[in-house]
């Protein structure tokens, strides 16, 4: 039997223009059979792009791309009908398994005949049929069910009937057990409970061809990538990094320092360039004495020395141009909220409880006997998906009433809730008109939206409904921001944010003056928490 060599993924100055916008711009990338590598960049750099691309559905303004014949791609949204059932879904998933078995038995009874080449044909049919693992589809069907949580659920049921989440796993494991080539996958750990996607962890560490990802989830990351591609094109545009997340943050550190340091240099350069050219060379003048009157002499030293001076105010002016034409530009600052507004220590550090809940009840989603939350409260909400965690914060906020109990707010508490789905009311208004009507002309004038770091210049006039779902949370972000409240509630915060910002958006809370709730599963974030932590059973 012939050996099946599996065929690595290529692109080579990919390039992709949306109108007058540039989403990538000469992207280059090779993964061989067993790597796999991760997407990270800002929102709206473009990674949900390069994988569209990469899989053959979107096609490129400019570039080259090879792919193995059988190339597997995960939507971040479940691309099906919401009438179709789960078994169809997952049948649908294996066409081309079943076009491998029919080619087997077709193969199998052409070894009967006189055609010469049919050895070889039954040989690759077999070797396909291997790689895709062709024997073991219902067994292997029932553990990824089983391993992303969806084994109880009947197949028998239509999509429509089960979760978002529900729907997403049963996509991930349908794709999975196609055992494609290559895998494309784009944020597959959404909707993943902690012992899920350790288990798609082990999947993907043992697939035997190349696999690319785009992820937000850092613990994934560190864990699964064996090299990282950083869309992000602030400061030197693609880059490659080797090995998982925390090789990548120590990398991106002695950049930012590398960057943070020729800055400075230059900016000092700049500095006594123009010092040297308005002040220093237009002050010298020669100052040898002529002796004996010698009008000749001095001439010819004056005219000596006027021609060095201008030579150097030439060479300061040169350099000068050619510093200004190709300095770096400032490093970005870091997220931190902008000016806590006056009257926010009204409450005062001795303030107390803020919100406290007694005896909540609502049917079906959450059942809590006592929640309080204090001044400088520092709270990590845990537990699986449909816990309750979106519940608590929503009723915390305000935004939603209990069956039974009781929710008491102190009296002047500000309350902002930063929710998993961001929606604004009118899709053709744009961040900037958004962000002055929530904080007002006087504070958005004081505290510009580009200001933040938040969202980009380019987005600040772009009808918000045209911005990704990762660009309107991060507006959503600005408005909390720009406006401190004295109890911050984030529900899944690292959700939809980029790598960078997710990072600084912590560390932000940590120096953060009022009390902050948050809820999330990010393995990432609770590693590193150290406030009090509330786990929803």
């Amino acid at each position: 039997m012939p050996t099946i060599t599996l065929a690595p993924l290529r692109a080579d100055g990919v390039s992709v223009v949306y109108g007058v916008r540039r989403v990538l711009t000469d992207v280059s990338l090779t993964v061989a059979p067993g790597h796999r590598l991760g997407l990270i960049g800002e929102n709206g750099a473009g990674k949900s792009t390069l994988l569209r691309v990469l899989s053959g559905n979107e096609t490129p303004d400019s570039g080259v791309l090879s792919r193995p014949e059988r190339t597997g791609f995960l939507w971040q949204e479940v691309r099906f009908e919401p009438g179709e059932t789960l078994a169809a879904l997952l049948e649908h998933a294996l066409a081309d398994v079943r076009a491998i078995e029919r080619e087997l038995e077709e193969a199998a009874v052409a070894l009967g005949g006189d055609d010469p080449s049919a050895a070889a044909r039954y040989d690759a049919a077999l070797a396909a049929a291997e790689r895709a693992e062709l024997w073991s589809v219902d067994a292997r069907r029932d553990e990824l069910l089983a391993g992303l949580g969806v084994g109880d659920i009947p197949l028998a049921r239509r999509l429509s009937e089960v979760s978002g989440g529900q729907r997403s796993r049963f996509a991930l494991a349908a794709l999975l057990l196609g055992r494609p080539d290559a895998l494309l996958l784009d944020e597959p750990t959404n909707h993943l409970d902690d012992e899920a996607a350790a288990f798609l962890e082990r999947q993907l560490k043992g697939w035997a061809g190349p696999v690319i990802f785009a992820s937000h989830d850092r613990a994934f990351l560190d864990a699964v990538a064996t090299g990282l591609l950083d869309l992000d094109p602030a400061r030197s545009g693609t880059t490659v990094f080797g090995g998982g997340y925390s090789a990548y943050l120590a990398e991106k550190a002695a950049e930012r320092a590398r960057w943070e340091k020729q800055f400075a240099d230059e900016q000092q350069e700049l500095k006594e360039l123009k010092h040297a050219v308005d002040v220093t060379a237009r002050s010298i003048a020669w100052s040898g004495k002529v002796r004996d009157n010698d009008k000749f002499v001095k001439s010819v030293k004056g005219n000596a020395l006027d021609r060095q001076i201008s030579r150097r105010i030439r060479n300061a002016e040169g350099r000068l141009d050619d510093l200004r034409g190709s300095q770096v530009a400032k490093p970005p600052a870091h997220l931190a909220f902008a000016g806590i507004p006056s009257g926010f220590q009204a409450l005062g550090d001795d303030a107390g409880v803020l919100v406290h809940a007694r005896g909540i009840r609502i049917p079906g989603r959450l059942s809590m006997a006592e929640f309080a939350v204090p001044a400088n409260a520092r709270i990590l909400v845990t537990g699986a998906n449909g816990a309750g965690k979106s519940t608590l914060l929503a009723v915390l906020a305000g935004r939603l009433d209990p069956e039974s109990g009781a929710v008491q707010r102190r009296r002047g508490v500000r309350i902002a809730l930063l929710e998993q789905d961001v929606r604004f009311a009118d899709p053709n208004s744009t961040p900037r008109r958004i962000y002055q009507a929530s904080v007002g002309e006087r504070r958005a004038e004081a505290v510009p939206l580009t200001s933040l770091g938040i969202i980009a210049p380019r987005d600040v006039d772009r009808p918000v409904g045209a911005l990704s779902v990762g660009q309107q949370r991060r507006l959503a972000l600005a408005l909390i921001v720009a406006r401190p409240p004295h109890l911050f509630l984030l529900d899944e915060p690292t959700n939809h944010l980029s790598l960078s910002l997710a990072t600084e958006l912590e560390e932000a809370l940590g120096a953060y003056p009022g009390a902050v709730v948050v809820a999330s599963h990010d393995r990432w974030l609770r590693s590193g928490w150290t406030g009090d932590v509330v786990h929803l059973a």
